[in-house]
Order: structure tokens, then sequence, then C-alpha cells
């Protein structure tokens, strides 16, 4: 009997087409950088991992009681995760007020249902790529070589769960269920 695959879940905001298109024109320049897909772009809320049938379905029940008005994020620089060892060229995400709420409130719903609390700090952003063995001297090389970000901002109006299959990250990632907001 085949054992079933349990997906790898996360919350998320989708990003809209036109910003997205609009940040792949930072890609090149970091000859060892994975760049992740337009399509594939997303702001994390909450990492949840792998879940079961049951857990999954748990958590998508409660999902549908967020109650949210929409409001908009700021993208407001372009910068890397991992300091001496850099892993990631994110653009990072104001935390607006209404974003970190939202943030906690989806982290009490995953403690509330038994999942382990997140350990990391939540630091909002969308992953532009993905890097492996890439020096500190040439991401710094790279972000200097970008210039000044340009700002972008975008309205967010619904919560997305998503999966991603086991691989070595950045997509394809799924959209299981969404969670409108409520104007």
């Amino acid at each position: 009997m085949k054992e079933a695959v349990m997906p790898r879940l996360f919350t998320a905001f989708d990003v809209p087409s036109e910003i997205a298109q609009s940040l792949t024109l930072l890609r090149g320049g970091l000859l060892s950088a994975r760049w992740i897909e337009p399509s594939d772009f997303h702001v994390t809320l909450r990492f949840i991992g792998d879940v079961s049938p049951s857990q999954m379905r748990d958590i998508d029940w409660e999902l549908r009681y967020i109650s949210r008005s929409p409001f908009t994020l700021t993208l407001d620089e372009l910068m890397s995760f991992g300091g001496d060892r850099p892993r990631a060229i994110v653009a990072r995400v104001q935390p607006h007020p209404l974003l970190m709420e939202m943030q906690a409130e989806q982290e009490r719903i995953m403690r509330r249902l038994g999942l382990p609390p997140e350990v990391r700090k939540y630091t909002p952003h969308i992953t532009l790529a993905r890097l492996k063995g890439t020096s500190a001297q040439d991401v710094a090389f790279y972000l200097a070589q970008c210039g000044l970000f340009v700002k972008r901002s975008f309205d967010v109006s619904r919560v997305l769960l998503m999966s991603s299959r086991h691989s070595v990250g950045g997509g394809p990632y799924v959209i299981e269920a969404e969670y409108p907001f409520h104007s």
C-alpha cells in the first residue's frame, strides 16, 4: 500500500503579476543564483510544514474564519538573507501593522491546532533567488549594482493556503485554498 504524500503547507499573500514582472528585472548578475519564477512569488505569512490530511482539514477550517479588510503592502528594499553565508536575495516587505497582526494571528491559529511554534523571527519578504555557495562579497556587489530600489506597493485581499512538494525550494507551489477578505 502506497503511503499518502503529506503536503508541505504555508499561508501566504499572492503577488500581482505586474509587481512580479517588475521584480524579474532584478534577475541576473549572480552566477550561482537560482531565480524564482515570477508565478511563484509570494509573501509567506506562516510556514506550517508537513501535515496529515486531518491536520490540513483542521487548518482549512480555522482559516475560513479570518476576518480582515484589504490593505496595502509595500516592498521597500532589496536585500539578502544569510549574512556571511548568503542563502537568498529578497525584496523586503515593510512590516505594516496589519501585516504583523495577521502574521501573529496565523501563529496563534497554528499553535492552537497543536503545531510547533515558528522559531524564526518573522521578516516579511518575497524571495527572488536562492543562493548556494555564493560569497557575501558577490552578493554585496550584486546589491550595489542594482542601485536604488524603487518601492512598489500592492493591495492584498485574501490569504492563500499553499503547498509545495519536497524539493530544493522555490516552487512550484500549488494554491490549496483561498480565504478572501471582507470589505
